[in-house]
């Protein structure tokens, strides 16, 4: 019998089917762009390299950078642990810009070694892909929650106000905010993050909840740049999250868990070791349809599509 209005609950919680065991939406099959060559991103993750660039990013602050493809990004915990906010952009065309949910419906809710983090329509295609992470060992914990987490965001001073805050400007939303205009980028350019050494995960109830992060000073997680890419990192105000608060109290008191992070770009010894291992930065995705929608140049056109559709 199927259910009707008229039952209850219970009613309806006993009448209901048995659910299957669950098959994830996006299983990857051979040779998709889903997967990587495992072999040769390892060899790249372990190739001599050279340091192009590297800053330590002060604790409540934001900074953004540029990293070629084919170099490596490494974002570490010098001095333990602590939460960073990270966004991601096409170096040339920052409508493109990293894609949190899509990211999260084709690989989990937490990412790690080689998980690729993908772009937004209607570029669709790998940014950057994930080549070590120390973290990694973490797993699901028995409360269910994991590492680098994309079921989130950043804070805003926004969700803040509206929460009894009282105006605090070093929000993760607002140190990306600043850190990006220094490259012409506007705040409504500043997106869903991955939130990085952050454990979270959902409660019996579905709810969003977060853990005190388990990095110790100098564990990090690296990228490959598949794309030339702008990239932005917060370190955020709530620090390792162990003292995680609103309001000016709770701001006042988070700081006593933050930390800087550090970032380091590489660049490989030997730049063809990817090329010869058949890597190149991925094209947009090959959609060239209208959406079903026709454009209609003026009248002439419509008439001709018109007389067209009837014979």
């Amino acid at each position: 019998m199927s259910p009707s209005a008229n039952q209850s609950a219970a009613e309806r919680l006993r009448a209901r089917k048995p659910v299957p065991a669950p098959v994830p939406a996006y299983l990857p099959k051979a040779g998709s762009p889903l997967t990587v060559d495992t072999a040769l991103y390892d060899r790249a993750q372990q190739a001599p390299r050279v340091l192009i660039e590297e800053f330590t990013l002060p604790i409540r602050s934001g900074r953004a950078w540029k990293a070629p493809a084919g170099s490596i990004v490494r974002i570490s915990t010098p001095e333990g642990p602590q939460v960073g906010d990270l966004n991601i952009w096409n170096a040339h065309n920052p409508r493109e810009r990293f894609w949190a949910s899509r990211t999260r419906q084709l690989y989990a809710s937490h990412v790690s070694t080689h998980d690729r983090l993908w772009s937004c329509l209607p570029y669709m295609r790998p940014l950057a892909t994930i080549i070590a992470d120390t973290l990694r060992w973490y797993g699901q914990d028995e409360r269910g929650g994991r590492a680098h987490d994309l079921l989130g965001t950043r804070c805003d001073p926004y969700i803040a106000q509206v929460l009894g805050g009282n105006g605090y400007d070093f929000h993760c939303h607002s140190n990306l905010v600043r850190a990006v205009s220094r490259f012409g980028l506007l705040e409504s350019d500043v997106h869903d993050v991955i939130n990085l050494f952050q454990v979270t995960g959902l409660d019996e109830k579905g709810r969003y909840y977060m853990s005190p992060c388990p990095a110790e000073k100098g564990d990090y997680i690296e990228f490959l740049a598949e794309q030339d890419l702008l990239m932005a990192l917060s370190t955020c105000p709530g620090g390792d999250l162990s003292l995680w608060g609103f309001g000016a109290d709770s701001e006042k008191e988070m700081e006593k868990c933050c930390r800087p992070l550090k970032v380091e770009v590489f660049r490989l010894e030997d730049p063809s070791l990817l090329e010869k291992g058949g890597w190149k930065p991925a094209d947009v995705s090959g959609y060239k349809g209208m959406h079903g929608v026709a454009v209609v140049e003026g009248e002439p056109e419509k008439k001709r599509m018109e007389a067209e559709a009837r014979s």
